[in-house]
């Protein structure tokens, strides 16, 4: 079960690499946003990998398969985090966050009908609360005219395409090393980090190139959002090799109270009792699928 306490330390690292990213959108876009994460966080990557493989046993076994799915995962990631910072734009930081977790649903499903993952029935139970509890928290309201339905259907886009990066990212780590973890997804982050930012920061560079060179001047808020990242990524990966995908985003849905804190503080958002009581549905619903 350490892929528990794993995953909670990757939401917290997330949330601070969110917060840092959001801040850059006005000036870098939603991709020039994007590419930070990655190219940042590339040398902190590999110096976490370096550590890894001095300090774990490891027997790597390097095949067609790991840049496929490095590859997949890799660019489902991409358009994810582009779309879930555009919803944040559109609606709030913690209501962005709420509108990825629409991911819960799709990651498990796809777990079991493409990957052959099994979770019991009362794991199956809290995937279905929390679910739910997810679809009426972000369902728009009519506080400010009518409904927004772009904010709603770009989280959804970015949990399905999250939920398709974390079990691509999971066969990558267990195809490299099914009895060693740790290393493995270290390696994996490295892999996927690498083909992130030659494929965005060359597009970027071709295409957008003003974006490029203001993400890059902001470096320090950059720098941070890329070591935030890496942390992250190395969190979830971890994870990913340990357990199903289902679960390990299940659990990951903490990251939404933490999100309505930093929001609150950071962005002067305010949280309705609505959506506080939803998120503690949405909570009991992931105990039940990370505990089952």
């Amino acid at each position: 079960m350490i892929w528990i306490p794993v995953t909670l330390a990757a939401t917290l690292f997330q949330v601070a690499r969110n917060a840092a990213q959001r801040s850059l959108m006005a000036e870098a876009g939603p991709w020039g946003a994007t590419l930070v994460r990655f190219l940042f966080g590339l040398p902190f990557s590999l110096a976490l990998a370096g550590v890894g493989l001095v300090l774990m046993p490891h027997h790597l076994g390097f095949g067609l398969a790991f840049p496929f799915w490095c590859a997949l995962g890799g660019l489902a990631q991409m358009g994810a985090t582009a779309a879930l910072l555009t919803a944040m734009r559109r609606s709030s930081f913690a209501l962005g966050t709420a509108f990825q977790q629409s991911g819960l649903p799709f990651a498990a499903l796809l777990g079991l009908f493409v990957f052959g993952d099994q979770l019991s029935l009362l794991a199956w139970v809290g995937l279905a609360l929390a679910t739910a509890a997810l679809l009426a928290l972000s369902w728009p309201g009519r506080i400010e005219g009518p409904r927004d339905w772009s904010a709603a259907g770009l989280g959804v886009l970015s949990g399905a395409c999250f939920a398709l990066s974390a079990n691509a990212f999971r066969q990558a780590a267990i195809g490299l090393d099914p009895d060693h973890a740790v290393p493995a997804a270290l390696v994996t982050v490295v892999m996927v980090q690498a083909m992130q930012s030659v494929l965005l920061g060359g597009w970027m560079a071709l295409f957008d190139r003003t974006r490029l060179v203001a993400a890059l001047l902001s470096w320090r808020v950059s720098l941070g959002a890329g070591l935030f990242g890496s942390l992250a990524s190395a969190g979830w990966f971890i994870a990913l090799a340990l357990s199903p995908a289902g679960p390990v985003r299940a659990v990951g849905v903490v990251e939404m109270p933490i999100a309505a804190i930093a929001g609150r503080r950071l962005f002067s958002e305010n949280i309705t009792l609505r959506q506080w009581v939803l998120g503690g549905l949405t909570t009991v619903g992931v105990l039940l699928a990370a505990l089952a």
